[in-house]
């Protein structure tokens, strides 16, 4: 976590399954890397807590357009989403739900989520809003 340029403090994370690498599809178990914003916070998370992440970002939304794996209008609907910070569209070959969660930073276990131990989750939920930036970086 970051209070502008200073760390305030590092947490300890666990990553999808196939942690090397940006995600580039549903299932490939890869977490995105880049920048994104949170939509949503969730106190009833069957994850103990979670923030919702906002992948597709228009990175990835202009790789999966090129690649054939999203049609124009999922694109088009990605940036509007991305424009008025809402939730992207979570249901494309893109892939989606990706959250900062709890339940264990043991291990590379989720889908592509990033998993925090249950305590850090709480401090970290506890002090983020609705429209805080997130960097994902390797």
């Amino acid at each position: 976590m970051f209070d502008g340029e200073k760390p305030v403090r590092a947490y300890r994370i666990g990553l999808g399954l196939s942690p090397v690498g940006n995600k580039v599809r549903q299932g490939d178990r890869r977490t995105p890397e880049g920048d994104f914003y949170v939509f949503t916070r969730n106190d009833k998370s069957a994850f103990y807590l979670s923030l919702g992440i906002s992948y597709p970002n228009e990175i990835h939304a202009e790789r999966g357009l090129r690649d054939g794996l999203i049609t124009k209008d999922q694109y088009l609907a990605i940036k509007q989403a991305l424009k008025v910070k809402s939730r992207p569209p979570q249901n494309t070959k893109l892939g989606g739900d990706i959250y900062i969660h709890g339940k264990g930073a043991g291990s590379d276990w989720t889908w592509g989520c990033v998993a925090l131990d249950d305590p850090d989750m709480r401090e970290l939920f506890n002090a983020i809003r609705v429209g805080t930036p997130v960097r994902i970086e390797p």
